[in-house]
């Protein structure tokens, strides 16, 4: 959600500031504000709506002088508050002498400012945020890094923050509980962020903090202590992306380019990890022995949005092909409702940038049950990644779009390949294994494929793209992919659709249809079909127009159906993923007819990192 860039160094700081909070306006937000050193004092710039109205603001006022070393920067996605420049980060404390930027949530806000203004202090926003450099001025006794710390020991709630002061100039404190932190270390500059996308410009090795974590930022070094004043260890690790991939690269739009890239992220999920000749897959970060693989007998998937849809898709894999009993949870109901997990159930999580909040939580309270768990994560380093220690990576790349697109069908693509080897490990015999690892090689294929009818797919889009409200229908594997293209259709057309399973529709939903609302059928030839055809006719004869997602040399659909996008020959466990690609593409040329925002939706964040 909201965004966080520091840097401490000799780069001209107002421009590795704005450059980095422009990395981050992916991650959704209505605000932002600059914090700058100069000459002693701070001087605070600060902006409703885009990045872009703030750098307008700063080039107004001038970049500051050569000798501006120290800055903080933010974009902010309004909680407490509505989003005004009082509300934008950063805030000062009333001397002015520090300034913050924050991430999170602080519960108890409302006590700590009543007992701070009764002691004098000043506020001049609605945030939560605010109250943190009152509370380090309240403990500064010259020393910045324990008034820092005894600030923090008073907060409840969650928090990643940057700190400076003119007290301490060249300094900055980074700390974190619950919203991620990452330090970018260069050469005589240190660069810290919320998320690697601000620091890839910079320098390939980072410190990833962890909850409870101080950090003393220097140019040279980095001081890492816990809430306690203690000091430890923290490791150097590296960002394996390329400055490339977070550039649009000649598309019009973030979220085409990531909808093409998926024959190559596909394969990169997929590379190295099959074993045809005993068909089965080499998932070497799940660090399970055969013997570990057969003793779980049931999976719990914790996950939220996209990510929630993979894991229902991912449901239908453990269960036919492994045998194992699956259920698939909204990670923010799981740690409330006191889940029966046992020490052969593994709880594994599904997220794209690691640090969805609710999903986290989710994974401690089951490691807190005694359950064994596991990750499918894009972001290496990310907490959830840590916090699990074995997993799965996706190999995606940066996602930029709010609209995930390559992160899901890999997502997947990992699911089917952890699927394959719990099988290979249960009842699968080794000629089943090697058909289905050939056919998940294959998957780049059969996405390529349906980009490559983009064409036809934008004239549909440009046909429909007036509807106000729309309905996504498909079975068994195809369930979730209905629920998917819906998504994806109301987060970046701001159409109204809803997705159900196909045999509900005369449950309820059927009462809303009439000829201004169209209907998605997801008939591919697969199993369920038939029973698919018949809930197109009940849509037909309530004159709802019908698109259909069909099996390509499958004309009679055409009889039945006003469009007809069509998907090439799957299984139907690879059914979902050139199926929904094509829900991806409606989806984006419906928006773009629209003329929506499309890779920054209203509203919307990329990460959600607060409950």
């Amino acid at each position: 959600m909201c965004g966080i860039v520091g840097y401490t160094g000799n780069r001209q700081v107002t421009e590795v500031l704005l450059q980095g909070i422009r990395r981050l306006e992916y991650r959704g937000y209505d605000s932002a504000g600059i914090a700058l050193l100069e000459d002693g004092n701070f001087r605070v710039i600060k902006s409703v709506g885009k990045v872009a109205g703030l750098v307008e603001k700063v080039g107004q006022n001038g970049h500051g002088s050569p000798g501006i070393k120290t800055g903080i920067a933010h974009t902010r996605w309004a909680t407490h508050g509505a989003p005004t420049e009082a509300n934008a980060h950063p805030h000062l404390d009333s001397q002015n002498n520090f300034a913050v930027v924050h991430n999170g949530i602080i519960e108890n806000y409302s006590v700590l400012r009543d007992r701070l203004i009764k002691k004098g202090h000043k506020f001049l926003s609605e945030t939560d945020s605010e109250v943190i450099p009152h509370l380090i001025q309240e403990f500064y006794q010259n020393d910045f890094a324990s008034a820092v710390i005894q600030a923090l020991q008073q907060i409840e709630g969650t928090y990643g923050i940057v700190v400076s002061s003119k007290n301490h100039p060249g300094q900055l404190i980074a700390a974190r509980k619950g919203s991620p932190i990452v330090i970018g270390v260069g050469e005589n500059e240190m660069i810290v962020a919320s998320d690697i996308m601000a620091i890839v410009s910079y320098t390939a090795k980072v410190i990833y903090l962890n909850d409870g974590d101080v950090a003393l930022i220097n140019p040279n070094n980095v001081e890492i202590r816990n809430i306690h004043n203690v000091p430890v260890s923290r490791g150097t690790s590296t960002i394996d992306w390329d400055i490339r991939l977070v550039e649009k690269g000649g598309f019009e739009h973030f979220m085409l380019k990531e909808i093409h890239e998926q024959p190559e992220s596909i394969t990169n999920a997929v590379r190295g990890r099959l074993d045809h000749a005993n068909g089965t897959a080499i998932l070497s970060g799940l660090n399970m022995q055969p013997q570990d693989l057969v003793a779980i007998d049931r999976i719990i998937i914790a996950a939220c949005g996209t990510s929630l849809h993979a894991g229902m898709i991912g449901k239908y894999y453990f269960e036919e092909l492994a045998g194992i009993l699956t259920e698939v949870e909204q990670a923010a109901e799981f740690r409330y409702r006191n889940p029966i997990v046992g020490v052969n159930t593994l709880a594994l999580a599904i997220s794209q940038s690691g640090e969805t909040a609710d999903t986290l939580a989710a994974i401690k309270e089951a490691k807190m049950k005694g359950a064994q768990v596991a990750a499918i994560c894009n972001v290496v380093g990310s907490t959830i990644a840590r916090e699990t220690e074995r997993g799965v990576y996706i190999h995606a790349g940066p996602e930029i779009s709010v609209a995930s697109t390559k992160a899901f069908t890999s997502q997947v693509a990992v699911l089917l390949m952890m699927a394959l080897k719990l099988a290979r490990s249960r009842r699968f015999t080794q000629q089943e294994g090697i058909i289905l690892s050939n056919e998940i090689e294959m998957i780049p294929e059969l996405i390529q494929k349906v980009i490559d009818r983009s064409k036809e797919i934008e004239k549909i889009a440009k046909k429909w793209s007036g509807a106000k409200d729309f309905f996504f229908i498909g079975r068994g594997y195809l369930y979730p992919a209905a629920l998917e293209g819906a998504l994806k259709l109301k987060e970046i057309s701001y159409i109204h659709a809803e997705g159900y399973h196909a045999a509900e529709l005369k449950h309820g939903p059927i009462a809303l249809l009439d000829p201004s609302v169209p209907v998605v059928a997801l008939a591919n030839d697969v199993l369920g079909k038939d029973k698919t055809i018949s809930n197109i006719q009940e849509c037909k004869a309530r004159k709802s127009p019908v698109i259909v997602t069909a099996t390509e040399g499958d004309e009679g659909m055409k009889q039945l159906t006003d469009d007809v996008l069509w998907i090439p020959r799957t299984s139907k466990y690879l059914a979902p993923l050139p199926t929904v690609v094509a829900l991806q593409l409606l989806a984006y040329y419906i928006a773009k007819e629209r003329g929506c925002p499309i890779d920054h939706p209203r509203n919307l964040a990329k990460s959600v990192t607060v409950e």
